[in-house]
């Protein structure tokens, strides 16, 4: 990846991090535990793609306001920390690590961490109320929903231990994974006011790029580096999920997120922008290693 498009998303990632700092409640203020289990998670580090895609994505189509963007951004970030602690819970994955430290429920406990993740669930919603845009809001309901990542998470569920097709493999990761980032890029272009046919354009870039990075996911639990991941790798194939490798093969797992991302970069040609970030995106998740 260029070393421009790498300056950029390290300059994103560090400013969403101040920023998420500043959102969150104190862990000095009452209930304590509470907030500090929030903290724990949502300031582990991580790649902060949502928010980053909200950002971009306001930004490239003429938003300036950051004081509506900002708690935006950070709503998504709030958002996507809750689907992981409650993911990680002993009911769902009951997974140990999380970018390379204990789990919330390990390090804290089960009813902690339902309840940390319920209340960033919460702040997500407070947060982006404040931009005014009752379609926003919508967007992201929609997006969480029984028709987005709760969806895509049942289907994940009852998928476990059967053989699954590639259009059912295809509809848990556009919906568990996808829904959210199709949603970010979504909501930074409404929150900024671009036209409609620009909008349809950027769903399906966000489609796209949601769909690869979630099979690249798949990729790196079977073939990736633990230390770099943060957690174990072969926890999908021991929790017997079902996963894009484990259904097409790893050559045509690779083949299909190489595609999904060229196409996505090609949508975001032609927009014209004089700086692409949408393109530095997609390669980003092309070559991530976590």
């Amino acid at each position: 990846m260029e070393t421009e498009s790498i300056s950029y998303l390290e300059k994103m990632r560090q400013e969403i991090d101040l920023l998420l700092d500043q959102y969150l409640p104190g862990e000095n203020l009452y209930p304590q535990v509470l907030h500090k289990a929030m903290r724990y998670s949502v300031l582990a580090g991580g790649k902060r793609l949502r928010p980053i895609l909200a950002k971009t994505s306001y930004m490239s189509f003429g938003g300036q306001n950051e004081k509506i963007i900002d708690p935006a951004a950070c709503s998504l970030e709030f958002v996507h920390t809750y689907s992981l602690i409650h993911d990680d819970l002993p009911c769902m994955d009951d997974d140990d690590l999380r970018r390379g430290i204990p789990t919330l429920h390990k390090k804290f406990n089960e009813a902690t961490a339902v309840l940390a993740g319920d209340a960033l669930h919460d702040l997500a919603f407070h947060l982006l109320a404040g931009s005014g845009s009752a379609r926003a809001v919508m967007e992201l309901a929609l997006a969480i929903g029984t028709f987005g990542m709760l969806g895509g998470q049942m289907a994940d569920v009852e998928a476990e231990g059967k053989d699954v097709s590639l259009e059912q493999i295809r509809f848990i990761h556009a919906h568990k994974t996808g829904a959210l980032i199709r949603a970010s890029v979504r909501i930074g272009a409404i929150l900024a006011g671009t036209n409609e046919a620009n909008l349809e354009e950027l769903t399906i870039y966000g489609e796209k790029i949601g769909l690869a990075f979630q099979i690249i996911d798949d990729i790196l639990d079977v073939e990736g580096d633990q230390k770099k991941l943060g957690k174990k790798v072969g926890s999908d194939c021991k929790n017997r999920k079902a996963t894009y490798p484990g259904t097409v093969g790893l050559e045509n797992a690779h083949r299909d997120a190489t595609l999904l991302l060229d196409e996505a970069i090609a949508i975001s040609e032609e927009f014209g922008l004089k700086d692409n970030y949408f393109r530095s995106i997609a390669r980003y998740i092309g070559q991530r290693e976590s």
